[in-house]
C-alpha cells in the first residue's frame, strides 16, 4: 500500500515505538518496517519523513533513522535555538540604526528625532473615496498605474516618459532594489560620509561593502568621489543631493554635473535618492533631468510629505538596469497596491496637492527656525552644520570630548529624544554628532522644551 491512509498509519505506529525508546537509539530498519507492516519503501520513507519534520526523529545516511534527543532548554524552559547561528552563517541584516530612527519615544520624552509628518486630513478623504471603488481592488499594471508613472516622469525631468518609470512601495524598497539590482554580493558601493542609515542598512543586507566619500557644507566632493571609484572599483554610489540625510546640504547645478562626469568615467550608477524634492520650495533639478548617459537611478518618495504608511515611490531608470529593477520588483512583491496607488495618484492631481505643500513648506520653515534658535540658546558649545532651505533635520557638532552615546542617554532620561551620530557613518565618525529634527514634537513650545532638556544633559557633561 502506498497512499496518504497509509503513510498517516505507519507515522503513527513509528511515533508509538519512538517513546517507547531512548534519545539516540535505532529505529528498526526500512526493510524491517516493510516487512512487519506489508508496505512499500516509498510509505516507510514518507512516514520516516514525517517524523523528522516534526522533530521525533534524524536520519543519517547509510546508518538509518534515530530517536532525536531532546531540545536543550534555557532558563524557563525555553528550547535553545543557539543551533539556527550556525544554519543561517555569518551574514547579518543589520536593523538597528533604522530602529532608531523608527522608534517611539518614551512616554514623556519630547520627540527630536524622526522624519515623518502627521498624516494629511485631505489624504485620508481621498483614500476613503478611493476604497470605496470597487475597481480599485483590482490588478494595478505591473510596474505601476500608466498616470502615476508619468506624474513621477515629470518629477524626474529631462525626457522621462511612463515607460522608464517604476512604482515601488516606499524609497527604502526602492534602495533594496536599486542596491540588488546594480551590484553583485561582495563588491563596494560609494556613499557619501555621513549618510542615510536606511541606505546602510539595505547596502549591508545587500552582501555589499559601504565605503565612505566626505561631504562638506556643499554637499560630496568630487574630487574625492573620483579618487573613491579608483581605489576601490565600484560600480554604485548612492547619493542624497537634496537636502541631504542628515546635514541638510544641497549639491550645486556645477557639483551635479562634476559627479555625473565622474561617474560616466568610471563606468558607474549614482543612485539618486530625491527622498526631500516637496519638503522645500527651492528643490533644484534632479541630476537624472540632466543624465544622458543612463548612468542615474532616480527615486523619489511621496512617504515623506503625505504619510508613513503611503508606502509608495517612483524609481526611473533606463537599459538593463531598468529590466532588472522592474524584475526585481516583479519577484519579490508581484506589484504595489492598487488602493495606494490610485489615493496619491488622484491626491497629487487635485488641488489640495499645491495647498497642502504651501502648509508643509511653511510649517516646516517654522519649526526649522525655531529649532535653530533653540539650539544656538541653550547649546551654545554645539555647532550646527547648516541651516537648510526646508528639509527635516539639523547636524549637530558636539564638542569633541562629549561622550555622544553617555549624551544621547542622559538626554533620553532627561525627557528628550535624539538621534546618535554614529548610526549615520559606514566608517569611524571624525567626532562626536548629534541630528536633531523639528517634525515629532507637538508644536514649538515643546520643541523648544525638548531642546532646554536637551541642553541640561549636554551641560552636565561639560
Amino acid at each position: 500500500m502506498d497512499n496518504d491512509s497509509s503513510i498517516a498509519q505507519i507515522a503513527a505506529i513509528l511515533r508509538e515505538e519512538v517513546d517507547r525508546l531512548r534519545p539516540g537509539d535505532r529505529l528498526p530498519s526500512s526493510r524491517e518496517i516493510m516487512r512487519r507492516h506489508g508496505v512499500s519503501p516509498v510509505t516507510v520513507s514518507k512516514a520516516i519523513g514525517r517524523l523528522t519534520a516534526e522533530g521525533r526523529v534524524v536520519t543519517r545516511p547509510g546508518a538509518g533513522a534515530f530517536v532525536a534527543r531532546a531540545p536543550r532548554t534555557g532558563a524557563g524552559g525555553e528550547p535553545d535555538l543557539s543551533w539556527q547561528t550556525v544554519a543561517l552563517g555569518d551574514r547579518v541584516v543589520d536593523e538597528s540604526g533604522v530602529m532608531a530612527l523608527l522608534g517611539r519615544a518614551p512616554e514623556g520624552v519630547i520627540p527630536l528625532t524622526g522624519g515623518y509628518l502627521p498624516p494629511s486630513k485631505q489624504l485620508a478623504q481621498t483614500a476613503a473615496r478611493v476604497c470605496k471603488r470597487p475597481e480599485a481592488w483590482g490588478l494595478p499594471p505591473l510596474t505601476g498605474l500608466t498616470e502615476l508613472r508619468r506624474w513621477f516622469a515629470r518629477q524626474a525631468g529631462g525626457d522621462m516618459s511612463a515607460g522608464d518609470l517604476l512604482i515601488v512601495s516606499g524609497g527604502q524598497a526602492a534602495l533594496t532594489h536599486a542596491f540588488r539590482a546594480l551590484a553583485a554580493p561582495g563588491t563596494p558601493v560609494l556613499v557619501e560620509t555621513p549618510s542615510y542609515p536606511g541606505a546602510l542598512a539595505a547596502a549591508k543586507a545587500a552582501g555589499l561593502r559601504a565605503t565612505a566619500v566626505p561631504i562638506d557644507a556643499d554637499g560630496v566632493r568630487p574630487e574625492l568621489l573620483a579618487e573613491a571609484f579608483a581605489v576601490t572599483g565600484a560600480r554604485v554610489f548612492y547619493c542624497q543631493p537634496t537636502l541631504h540625510n542628515p546635514t541638510g546640504a544641497t549639491l550645486s547645478a556645477e557639483r551635479r554635473r562634476q559627479v555625473l562626469d565622474v561617474a560616466r568615467a568610471a563606468g558607474a550608477f549614482v543612485i539618486e535618492d530625491d527622498f526631500a524634492r516637496y519638503l522645500t520650495e527651492h528643490a533644484p533639478p534632479p541630476m537624472i533631468s540632466m543624465d544622458t548617459h543612463g548612468s542615474v537611478v532616480y527615486i523619489n518618495s511621496l512617504t515623506k510629505v503625505l504619510a508613513p504608511s503611503l508606502r509608495l515611490a517612483g524609481v526611473a531608470a533606463r537599459g538593463p538596469a531598468a529590466h532588472r529593477l522592474r524584475a526585481s520588483q516583479l519577484v519579490e512583491s508581484f506589484f504595489v497596491a492598487r488602493p495606494l496607488q490610485e489615493t496619491a495618484l488622484e491626491f497629487v492631481g487635485s488641488p489640495a496637492w499645491p495647498r497642502h505643500l504651501r502648509a508643509v513648506h511653511a510649517e516646516l520653515d517654522t519649526r526649522r527656525d525655531a529649532l535653530a534658535g533653540a539650539l544656538a540658546a541653550r547649546l551654545p558649545a554645539a555647532t550646527v552644520h547648516l541651516v537648510p532651505r526646508g528639509g527635516l533635520h539639523l547636524w549637530v557638532r558636539l564638542p569633541p570630548h562629549v561622550d555622544e552615546a553617555a549624551l544621547v542617554e542622559a538626554a533620553t532620561r532627561n525627557g528628550a529624544l535624539v538621534s546618535p551620530g554614529r548610526i549615520y557613518y559606514p566608517s569611524e565618525p571624525p567626532g562626536p554628532r548629534i541630528r536633531v529634527t523639528g517634525t515629532a514634537a507637538a508644536d514649538v513650545a515643546e520643541l523648544r522644551e525638548g531642546v532646554r532638556r536637551l541642553g541640561q544633559a549636554l551641560d552636565a557633561q561639560l
